[in-house]
């Protein structure tokens, strides 16, 4: 009997030994089999994420992050302890004592899932943090034995060429969560808004529930279903001691408050990161988004907000003078009376730039209280309302209004500016836009940009893809010409009708003055002053379009664009206003012409510089290479040349070959500058007197009935233009125009640009010299004459005594230049 029983014992033994080294032999055998499919462990340690692309400002503030897969990649150091034991609790608890593979979780799974082994043929369950990092980074998600052998050699390997650390935070980079995250830092954001070291410990247990079944346990859209997750999560964290029961039960009484938020950035500059997206993928092709390039742009971040704050408050103001359209839509309440009832009918609408979609609740005589979407509730006193009378016909409000029952009633969807703390003005998405932008004269350099009123409502880039009439604020450039033709500033020319016939016209043309009036023989400086249109045609006529065309091109205005008849003095050419920008800057810098930038550098995923901006300098002392510490230019521009590659005489030299073409010449850069400096202190751009400042020149711009209004402004330093009009082009309204609607935006802007920023004046260059005249005549006067003012004059256009022609014009203005005809 007993050598029964041994006898059996050894077959036993046998046939466990035999099965054992059969599942050996068949391991090894799928080992051979497989490895070749296996990735290296050098390929292991050289694998590139897709990692989003990121854009910076000049200071290397985030702007934003592009690319098809939401992630931020973190270190292990950087991911605080609760969220690591969060993870833990619910998906590994033996993590840092296993060698990759739980055999005891294995085991487990196999007896639970029993029957789904044998029906299908597919295992479930037991994955450890090593097994999920290596099937998220190499493998499929397939759940047949082929890809679990796989996973379970390249765990065993992953295991050995990693630290426990680096496959945790590898595992915490890769993981999916839904909403297009991956990784911890990523869920973070999107989920909650947050950033890591921000998250309570619900937050934590939450997203380190969320990995077991992204879908299912997605706490935006199955808050329920994540909640309870959440609960088992927190119990693991209190059975493995990583919280005390009273932090598990606060945690667990937490709402589940999370939603989709969208990519936190520093600072609000989504034109320009799609600029540098459009960038990237012509500079390294399609899939750069995703290959984790930094683009380090020239945007200076307090200007580029300052910027967006200015052109929506613009166009509020703007799109108040015009009334209001009503009530973005109704919905009827009922019964409903919880915030999370509001949010459910305001969930259709999103955020429109500063402006929050919000339900009117109830209506008072002089108040409405309403719920701000993700916001809570919100008063809007009488005067956030007032201002919100209908239009009764084209420029032409509705009586005054008397309570909030003229304009609101529960159930009105509408939209407000919010202040957080339960405040609120009732708004409207405004019907026109605006474009804004900003750079540095000297070499080129955007500081600030927006090209419209929300991106993510209409991603049109104004600023550099719209081309609009310039109106007036072409002028300057002929003005400039004309000085360089013999024309002075004491020039005198006909301000009276025009009537044009011939030239292939239909109908004669008669072009009017904006104002509608004329007040005859008028020097030029007060034509730009005043900003008079007849002034400039006539002008024009004298001087001669080919003539103003070689010149005006020498701004950077693509010649071909620019109109062959006399409209070309109305600004009829089609600009951007970057474009326009970066013809001002030519006043600006001294006159030099600089080519527009907005990155300064890429670097790749590894951190290397990959491009580096090399942008021409205006230097007005750089005839000759020059040290670099005797240059007074502005913005980083003297930064940038001392690290620059191509200096020439050692370090601190400026080569040659990075200084700007001077197209003008300094004594007419310094007298159009000191005309437009005019234009503020007592013509068209007076409002601009408000910034106190006496360094600051431009031009404003308005077209044929206010379609398009410009306002175009600098100092030494800086460039600003502003652009108000519609995208489908219709008037801004009768009383519009550039001195009203962009101007008021120009001047937010610089208020903060400037702040602190002294006052800097350019020196009169030698070739002037400053002059006695007779305001009405523009002609030289003794210095007796008690009416005389002084006047500004280059050495070799000086004026000369006589009367007015008949053509407007006086000898001296014609002399050297294309003959004038009379104009009548």
């Amino acid at each position: 009997m007993n050598q029964k029983y041994f006898r059996i014992l050894i077959v036993a033994a046998g046939s466990v030994l035999f099965v054992a080294l059969l599942a050996a032999y068949a391991l090894a055998a799928s080992y051979v089999y497989l490895a070749p499919d296996l990735p290296s462990s050098e390929s292991m340690r050289k694998v590139e994420l897709q990692i989003p692309l990121r854009v910076y400002t000049r200071n290397g503030a985030l702007m934003a992050q592009i690319g098809e897969q939401r992630r931020i990649p973190v270190t292990y150091q950087q991911i605080p302890q609760i969220v690591k034991e969060a993870f833990l609790a619910a998906e590994d608890e033996r993590f840092f004592t296993h060698h990759g593979v739980d055999f005891a979780g294995v085991m487990r799974a196999i007896f639970v899932d029993l029957a789904d082994l044998v029906s299908g043929g597919r295992m479930q369950g037991a994955s450890t943090i090593t097994m999920q990092a290596a099937r998220n980074m190499y493998l499929t998600p397939d759940r047949t034995w082929r890809r679990k052998l796989e996973e379970t050699f390249l765990t065993y390997r992953m295991e050995r060429e990693f630290t426990k650390e680096e496959i945790f935070g590898l595992y915490l980079n890769v993981i999916f969560f839904g909403q297009r995250a991956y990784g911890v830092a990523a869920a973070a954001e999107t989920f909650f808004g947050k950033s890591l070291d921000q998250l309570t410990v619900a937050q934590a247990a939450t997203l380190g529930g969320i990995p077991k079944a992204p879908s299912h346990y997605n706490p935006i859209v199955n808050p329920k279903a994540a909640a309870g997750r959440r609960s088992y999560v927190l119990r693991r964290m209190l059975d493995l001691h990583f919280i005390d029961a009273a932090t598990a039960q606060a945690a667990n009484e937490e709402p589940m408050l999370a939603r989709a938020h969208a990519p936190l950035y520093d600072v609000e500059a989504p034109d320009v990161a799609e600029m540098a997206r459009a960038d990237i993928r012509a500079r390294f092709g399609p899939g750069a988004e995703n290959a984790g390039y930094r683009v380090y742009t020239t945007i200076d971040g307090r200007l580029q907000t300052a910027a967006i704050r200015a052109v929506r408050i613009g166009l509020i103001e703007y799109d108040r003078r015009h009334g209001w359209r009503g009530a973005a839509a109704h919905k009827e309440l009922g019964t409903k009376s919880r915030p999370e009832d509001f949010e459910a009918l305001l969930d259709p609408y999103g955020t429109i730039g500063d402006l929050s979609p919000a339900i009117v609740v109830s209506v008072s005589d002089r108040a409405v209280r309403t719920f701000v979407k993700s916001r809570g509730f919100a008063q809007i006193e009488w005067d956030g309302l007032s201002w919100a009378r209908h239009e009764v016909r084209a420029d032409v409000l509705g009586p005054t209004l008397k309570t909030a029952h003229d304009i609101l009633s529960p159930g009105d969807i509408v939209y407000v500016v919010a202040d957080g703390g339960g405040a609120a003005q009732l708004a409207q998405s405004p019907g026109a836009q605006s474009a804004l932008v900003a750079l540095d004269p000297n070499d080129g350099a955007i500081a600030a940009l927006v090209g419209g009123f929300d991106f993510f409502t209409n991603k049109f880039n104004r600023a550099t893809q719209a081309h609009r009439q310039p109106g007036s604020g072409f002028k300057p450039f002929l003005y400039s010409s004309a000085l360089e033709n013999g024309f002075t500033p004491a020039s005198v020319l006909l301000d009276a009708p025009i009537v044009m016939e011939g030239d292939g016209m239909e109908t004669a043309w008669r072009p009017e003055n904006s104002s509608g009036d004329f007040h005859g023989p008028m020097r030029l400086r007060e034509a730009l002053v005043r900003s008079r249109n007849l002034v400039s045609i006539r002008l024009l006529r004298a001087l001669g379009t080919p003539y103003a065309i070689d010149y005006i091109s020498k701004f950077g205005f693509d010649r071909a664009s620019l109109p062959t008849n006399l409209t070309l003095a109305l600004g009829t050419v089609q600009v951007t206003p970057l474009e326009l920008a970066a013809g001002y800057a030519v006043f600006a810098n001294g006159g030099f012409r600089i080519q527009p930038y907005f990155i300064d550098r890429i670097e790749n995923a590894a951190g290397q510089v990959v491009y580096r901006a090399a942008p021409r300098v205006a230097c007005e002392e750089c005839t000759l290479p020059v040290s670099l510490s005797d240059l007074t230019l502005g913005g980083d521009a003297v930064a940038a040349l001392r690290n620059a590659d191509s200096l020439r005489g050692g370090p601190g030299y400026l080569a040659p070959a990075r200084l700007a073409e001077r197209v003008i010449s300094p004594q007419n850069d310094y007298l159009m500058t000191d005309m437009m400096t005019d234009v503020i202190k007592r013509g068209t751009g007076r409002r601009a007197l408000a910034l106190g400042r006496g360094d600051i020149a431009g031009k404003t711009g308005t077209t044929n009935e206010a379609k398009d209004t410009w306002f175009n402004g600098f100092t030494r330093n800086l460039v600003a233009t502003v652009w108000v009009g519609y995208d489908q082009e219709r008037p801004l309204g009768e009383s519009e125009e550039g001195a009203k609607t962009a101007l008021p935006i120009w001047m937010n802007f610089m208020r903060e640009a400037l702040r602190g920023v002294p006052e800097r004046r350019r020196a009169m260059p030698d070739g002037l010299i400053q002059l006695r005249i007779s305001p009405d005549s523009g002609m030289l006067v003794s210095g007796e004459n008690r009416d005389a003012i002084s006047e500004i004059f280059m050495v070799d256009h000086l004026p000369t005594g006589g009367t007015p022609g008949e053509d407007g014009t006086t000898p001296a203005s014609v002399e050297g230049s294309a003959s004038a005809e009379p104009i009548f």
